[in-house]
């Protein structure tokens, strides 16, 4: 079936807790976010729903934003800096959301389903501000297609090091988000390959105290692999119907203003 044909068979509508647990096995971070504030879904007609294909194709959850994140400070030209922790927090949790689920059924993946979802439910939220922390950014920039801003963290060099280890090897940078993919292909490595990874990952975990002398297998491929990705790419996007600005009240304070 082509792909504009099933798209025409799902629509966008509020979701609940109830549609992300049935995908939430999908999404590589385990739990449940803290301070949902609203969730949408992709949801096909009941009568298209069936086994083969569920009800819920898609979710996307937004929560509450973290208090410190440095690339906002950057993004916003410091307009939550400056302030007390009370009076920061007030304003972080009136006027941003943060994007802390988008999870496709892997049936819908391909469809272009998640940067629909991102780039039609993020007005309906009505802050000036939605931002997001993904993972993995570079090699699924679906978030830049629904159309918010990429700030990418720089890379602490032992990670690019042992990245391009992997690669040497025949275990490219897109397959760093599958442990158990990138397990097996360890397995299956040559032995003088094998001897090579073996040697970058000891060095690489020796910056991890205790986790330095974790054994060889999936439990340490598993922790190795969080921390190659552990400096996610921060996205923004300003709510075109919002004005936001840094206003200088005094040399003791700044302030913000956020008007509709």
């Amino acid at each position: 079936m082509k792909a504009c044909s099933v798209i025409k068979k799902l629509r966008i509508v509020a979701g609940t807790v109830t549609d992300y647990e049935q995908l939430a096995h999908y999404h590589y971070r385990e739990g449940r976010p803290t301070g949902i504030t609203a969730i949408y879904a992709i949801k096909s007609s009941p009568a298209w729903a069936s086994a083969t294909r569920p009800s819920v194709a898609g979710v996307v959850m937004y929560t509450l934003p973290s208090p410190f994140v440095q690339l906002r400070n950057v993004a916003t030209d410091n307009i939550f800096a400056g302030f007390d922790r009370r009076t920061r927090l007030a304003l972080l949790n009136r006027h941003v959301r943060c994007i802390s689920r988008v999870i496709i059924e892997p049936r819908f993946r391909g469809l272009g389903l998640a940067s629909k979802l991102v780039r039609e439910t993020m007005p309906k939220l009505d802050v000036p501000i939605v931002e997001a922390m993904a993972v993995m950014g570079m090699v699924n920039p679906f978030l830049e297609k629904a159309g918010m801003k990429a700030y990418p963290a720089k890379s602490p060099e032992r990670c690019a090091t042992l990245i391009e280890a992997f690669s040497a090897v025949g275990i490219e940078e897109s397959q760093l988000i599958d442990p158990k993919l990138v397990q097996r292909k360890v397995n299956r490595l040559s032995a003088s390959k094998a001897e090579f990874i073996e040697r970058q990952i000891e060095s690489f975990v020796q910056s991890y105290g205790r986790r330095r002398d974790m054994p060889a297998g999936a439990d340490r491929t598993r922790y190795v692999l969080t921390k190659l990705t552990c400096r996610p790419i921060y996205y923004i996007w300003f709510n075109p119907k919002h004005r936001v600005w840094r206003v200088k009240d005094n040399a003791e304070q700044s302030s913000v203003n956020c008007v509709g």
